[in-house]
């Protein structure tokens, strides 16, 4: 564990999955992580947005060929940062991740998110972290109100509980041995997912029926599941900006996360003036 104080190591998600992913087939690139958004590849808006804060040490770039991510001409900085880290992803994200604290002991707590949340920003890691703090695992989620409010027009998968529905942010914290025990049983679960008693075997008839008749709230979901997947303390923490569930997924994603960076460029661009 790090001692208090001691900066945070930031794992990116940046791997494509089986198939030819049509993003990155539209825009002519090897990979998902270097779609051009707003002009630049998604992979160097989010490894920025790391390194540019204070909390975090390192970044890791987990991909199948890490190497690709620095191939083009924007990217290619990446290699020369000491910072960053380059590594090849195993099979699957549970056991990628499983690869790394194993071969990295010490290395937690560290954050999680992926290549698409080109959005990511000082504060919507300043409110994960305060709210992850502490925990042994923790997922970032928007509820669906905070999201209309400000971009009705996007499109999310939304979760449904007792008290609202929520969209996942795509940041993640391993806090403890408990993240590990939680990785490790939902390898199985992955490597099952088509089995149906493997799930419910995994997380229990009660949570599941609880979750499915909305009797519990996210936060109560979470908690319970972690304990089933022995994470010992699992929670949620409410991102206030609506911008932090909004990823590059679709077209129209990326339409969207282009005016939004183009507004918020313009905001600072007026407070700089002021």
């Amino acid at each position: 564990m790090k001692a208090q104080g001691q900066k945070l190591t930031a794992l990116v998600l940046a791997g494509s999955r089986p198939g030819t992913d049509p993003l990155a087939q539209a825009a002519g690139v090897a990979t998902k992580a270097l779609v051009p958004v707003a002009g630049r590849p998604m992979i160097d808006h989010v490894a920025r947005a790391l390194l540019d804060h204070p909390a975090i040490g390192t970044v890791v770039l987990m991909a199948q060929q890490p190497e690709a991510l620095a191939e083009d001409p924007q990217t290619a900085w990446l290699k020369q940062e000491p910072r960053v880290h380059f590594r090849t992803s195993g099979n699957g994200i549970s056991q990628s991740l499983l690869d790394w604290m194993e071969e990295n002991p010490s290395g937690l707590p560290a954050l999680v998110t992926t290549a698409d949340n080109v959005l990511l920003n000082a504060a919507m890691i300043d409110a994960f972290l305060a709210g992850a703090a502490g925990s042994d695992v923790a997922v970032a989620m928007v509820e669906r109100a905070v999201l209309m409010r400000a971009w009705p027009q996007s499109r999310r998968t939304w979760l449904k509980f007792r008290g609202g529905a929520w969209s996942g942010a795509n940041l993640f914290w391993l806090g403890g041995q408990g993240a590990a025990h939680a990785l490790a049983k939902w390898r199985g679960i992955e490597q099952d997912r088509k089995k149906g008693w493997k799930i419910v075997s995994a997380f229990g008839p009660a949570l599941l029926l609880g979750t499915a008749l909305r009797l519990l709230s996210v936060h109560q979901a979470v908690a319970k599941a972690g304990r089933r997947l022995g994470a010992g303390e699992a929670r949620v923490v409410p991102m206030p900006m609506a911008e932090a569930c909004i990823d590059a997924d679709k077209p129209d994603d990326l339409t969207l996360i282009e005016t939004i960076l183009a507004r918020h460029a313009s905001d600072g661009e007026r407070a700089h003036l002021r």
